[in-house]
């Protein structure tokens, strides 16, 4: 019996089912294809992500290497799109995408920088090599750094004031992630002793880039919150911020091709009132909406998988910040309330810009549709009156060839009388009583009608063989 190589042999022998499909082991460990890390608080993670058009998985397996305890990595271990290295003191994972790479270093925080300090510099004890950070391949899309501590959330005052002087003081944007409860209600003298609703963790971020490059989150966790929670709350941010970005990339090439649409929009309003009044010619018409086509279809080949692109991301943005299932910490807006004021008007921005360009491109359609619907009107009574020609030209040259042949007939008779005559006046000459110009006048009548009855026959053979 042939085995699956995916089972041992034990359990193969035990199988009742039909042979697997090839991509069956594939898309049933898709669940499986970016597991949340285990993360013991407190805890650094150095999160970088950057475009990778033109940069190939052997560049980024080079670049890898370059880290002295990753340097016996082999290429063929990044062909699953994802994997998370083990070294000295800290772990990175490494996750390509379609459109971007995420490079995150996971390392024990440094204990300057636990909450109660001021701004801490979290770049001076950094795992890797800042100089390696640099020189990743690709183009910065985002960076973050995202401390997560240990820290009771009775205290909410105490604990806000805390979190604000170590993102540096000004306004935050806070949420209570996990609670299944209602609002959150406040006593009369503020946070201090509210009862706290249920949840398992704050977050707190300004979603300023610092001199760095880096933007800066705090996670809040009670002492007894499990490694895998925290490894599932860390994904989940970070997925939100760049998920984020490129949701956003939508909407500069939104804006760029306003002016575009507006111009094409009026020109073809133009159009179809000169397809209306009949003022332009049909070749300068189709030259015209040739190249409004054109230039419609050149842009919706550039921006389609943007605009899609665009979309399918905001709809992961709304998915995670849906999964934090947030609340609000009085006296602050929460990351999901801050982020999709701003995000919701973007992607209308960009959704609006996509629909007005699938309408243009549907109105160019219409419109050529019109304009050959004209054409072939136009060529229709062409052919009309070239057909009318040419019934007429046969009509006249049905009565010249009558005119001819009846000129034919009385040619022929006429050298068919005239051979006679001559025959007539040789026998008169050889001493027959004969009056030739007599026999040959009599004989017209007969002549002309043998002629004609051949002709008419011949005309009917014609018909036959036609």
């Amino acid at each position: 019996m042939q085995t699956d190589p995916q089972f041992p042999l034990q359990a193969a022998a035990r199988r009742c089912l039909p042979t697997d499909d090839a991509l069956r082991l594939e898309l049933h460990n898709e669940v499986h294809a970016r597991p949340a890390a285990r993360i013991r608080l407190p805890a650094l993670i150095t999160s970088v992500s950057v475009l990778n058009d033109g940069v190939s998985r052997e560049q980024e397996a080079q670049h890898l290497r370059e880290l002295s305890d990753l340097v016996q990595l082999r290429p063929e271990i990044l062909h699953d799109n994802f994997v998370r290295l083990r070294a000295d003191g800290f772990t990175l994972k490494w996750e390509r995408h379609s459109e971007f790479t995420r490079y995150a270093v996971v390392q024990p925080l440094p204990a300057h920088a636990w909450l109660g300090a001021v701004e801490p510099d979290l770049l001076a004890d950094l795992a890797v090599p800042q100089d390696w950070l640099r020189r990743i391949p690709g183009r910065t899309l985002s960076a973050v750094q995202m401390a997560m501590v240990q820290s009771p959330l009775d205290d909410a005052v105490d604990l806000m004031a805390q979190a604000k002087t170590w993102l540096g003081g000004g306004s935050v944007v806070a949420s209570l992630m996990g609670n299944a409860a209602g609002d959150v209600a406040a006593h009369a003298e503020g946070l201090r002793g509210y009862a706290h609703p249920v949840g398992h963790s704050w977050v707190l971020t300004q979603f300023e880039l610092l001199p760095d490059g880096f933007e800066r989150m705090l996670v809040i966790a009670p002492e007894n919150t499990s490694e895998t929670r925290v490894g599932r709350i860390a994904v989940r941010l970070l997925e939100i911020e760049t998920y984020r970005i490129m949701a956003l990339r939508g909407l500069p090439v939104a804006k760029a091709l306003g002016p575009m649409l507006t111009s094409e929009e009026a020109a073809l309003a133009d159009f179809a009132a000169q397809l209306e009044s009949k003022r332009a010619s049909d070749q300068d018409l189709l030259d015209a909406l040739v190249s409004l086509a054109a230039s419609v279809e050149r842009a919706t080949a550039e921006n389609t998988y943007r605009f899609a692109a665009t979309q399918a991301y905001y709809g992961l943005v709304e998915q995670r910040l849906a999964g934090m299932r947030e609340k609000a910490i009085p006296s602050t807006q929460t990351l999901g309330e801050f982020m999709l004021r701003r995000l919701s008007p973007a992607m209308a921005t960009v959704a609006a810009t996509a629909e007005r360009l699938a309408s243009l491109s549907a109105r160019v359609a219409r419109t050529s549709d019109l304009l050959r619907t004209r054409v072939d009107i136009a060529t229709e009574v062409q052919s009309q009156q070239l057909l009318a020609k040419l019934t007429r030209g046969q009509e006249l040259q049905l009565r010249l060839q009558s005119t001819v042949e009846g000129l034919s007939i009385a040619a022929i008779s006429y050298y068919v009388i005239s051979l006679l005559l001559y025959g007539g006046k040789a026998l008169k000459a050889a001493g027959l009583p004969i009056n030739p110009e007599l026999a040959a006048g009599a004989s017209v009548p007969v002549v002309l009608w043998v002629v004609w009855h051949i002709t008419r026959r011949i005309h009917a053979k014609f018909h036959l063989e036609k």
